[in-house]
């Protein structure tokens, strides 16, 4: 039995938000009440209780993470599911769901299985997308139903975009048939030269051409059109450009839209081009930072519910690579242990929306997208849970992930997660 006392309990799902007290038994939640008595507690359940003092911190539920790369099976010395998974209990991370852009890909059951036997393994929930097309190749469609019956949580093609409109459509009438989750990756290569650096003041700084905002705007376009059309439940990952979250507001607010989401990641909301100029490769992801009318725009759409889902595109990739040259090094960043405090000082320390909104968002909201049972913090409910201390200061200097591309390496950094449950287990402690 473990009690936590003293914390700010916020449960998204019911609009709770109050200083109180949560007992775990077993795997589930058993008491909310104000001041437990922990004597008495004791006797009735003939249990002995473990007390965390959360005195300061806020205790949600685990953060749910839709947009993940572990490189398990393929690309193990940049990270792999053991470690992964360890990068997300330090986050207050309690469920991921994995992209399918591994090697092999996840386009069979075998490559599937494999994934998800080895994630069972963890003190996470560890889910996966399978590719929308075999070898993301964007030319044969999956056999969805297949995937599906063997546990995928939904398809993507992430990091190639599908360039056949005719194929999406097939593809999004083959998904509305079981209203499986599509997540599509947006970006033209025909408007980009080099991609990872805005086409402007990122590019300008290396004196290349890079990536122009009309590579996500037109896709953005086109698959908002197609989604209306097939009422197929469709993800739009890491939105980075102000057209393309008035495109999916503009969506959204029609009867038809009711099955369109989209992501928006840390970096994108609290970042701009210009941190490439200190950054260089760290700074370089895709789609790529852009301007401060964008990063508003994106934190607007996450505050009025446009952007409905936080995630983190954690992409890690190995100090060699990343120490390429800017047009040669691989995009991408990691940032499963940082998304909570990032995500806390850009929307609710500067007052744009209250600490439930961001839990909808970090939580609620995604495992709400992929059926995921998760995201609520009510009795008996399983007991995955994030306590962040939205005071305590601590250097990023170390990281349980195996590669450390983040541009916040070595930066002091206010906010930290100091317990994650899951399970009811306690998997990451530093309170």
């Amino acid at each position: 039995m473990i009690v936590l006392k003293n914390g700010l309990v916020v449960d998204p799902d019911s609009n709770y938000s109050d200083y109180a007290d949560v007992v775990i038994i077993g795997e589930k939640i058993a008491m909310i009440e104000k001041n437990i008595d922990i004597q008495k507690l004791e006797e009735e359940t003939a249990e002995k209780a473990e007390i965390l003092d959360c005195n300061g911190c806020i205790i949600g539920p685990g953060l749910v993470d839709v947009h993940v790369h572990f490189r398990d099976p393929g690309f193990t010395y940049k990270e792999d599911i053991y470690t992964g998974a360890k990068a997300a209990a330090r986050g207050g991370v309690t469920s991921v769901v994995l992209m399918a852009n591994t090697k092999p890909v996840v386009d069979n059951v075998e490559t599937l299985e494999y994934v998800l036997n080895k994630g069972k393994e963890t003190d996470i929930h560890i889910y996966s997308c399978a590719s929308i097309t075999k070898g993301l190749k964007g030319e044969e469609i999956v056999d969805m139903q297949e995937l599906l019956m063997k546990g995928a949580a939904g398809f993507t093609d992430d990091g190639i975009p599908i360039l056949d409109e005719e194929m999406v459509r097939r593809v999004m009438h083959e998904a509305a048939k079981t209203s499986s989750v599509l997540s599509f990756h947006e970006e033209n290569p025909a408007y980009i030269t080099n991609n990872g650096i805005n086409n402007g003041i990122g590019s300008g700084y290396f004196g290349v051409e890079g990536s122009d905002r009309l590579a996500e705007i037109t896709m953005v376009e086109r698959d908002l059109k197609l989604a209306l059309e097939t009422g197929a439940v469709v993800n739009f990952q890491h939105i980075s450009t102000k057209e393309a979250v008035e495109a999916i507001r503009r969506a959204k607010s029609l009867p038809e839209g009711k099955n369109i989401h989209a992501e928006a990641t840390p970096h994108h909301m609290s970042m701009t081009e210009e941190d490439l100029q200190s950054y260089v490769t760290l700074a370089k992801m895709n789609p790529p930072l852009r301007t401060a009318e964008d990063r508003e725009a994106i934190t607007q759409g996450i505050v009025d519910g446009t952007m409905d889902i936080i995630a983190t595109d954690h992409a890690p990739h190995s100090d060699e690579e990343k120490g390429k040259k800017i047009t040669e090094a691989p995009s991408g960043i990691i940032g499963l242990e940082t998304s909570m405090a990032v995500s806390y000082n850009t929307l609710v320390r500067t007052g744009k929306m209250d600490i439930v909104q961001l839990f909808c968002r970090m939580s609620k909201n995604p495992a709400e997208m992929y059926k995921i049972n998760a995201g609520k913090l009510a009795i008996d409910r399983t007991a995955d849970i994030v306590i962040f201390d939205p005071n305590k200061d601590h250097l990023y200097d170390t990281t349980y992930s195996k590669s450390f591309n983040s541009p916040l390496k070595k930066s002091l950094i206010t906010g930290d997660v100091v317990v994650t449950i899951s399970s009811g287990r306690i998997i990451y402690k530093n309170l």
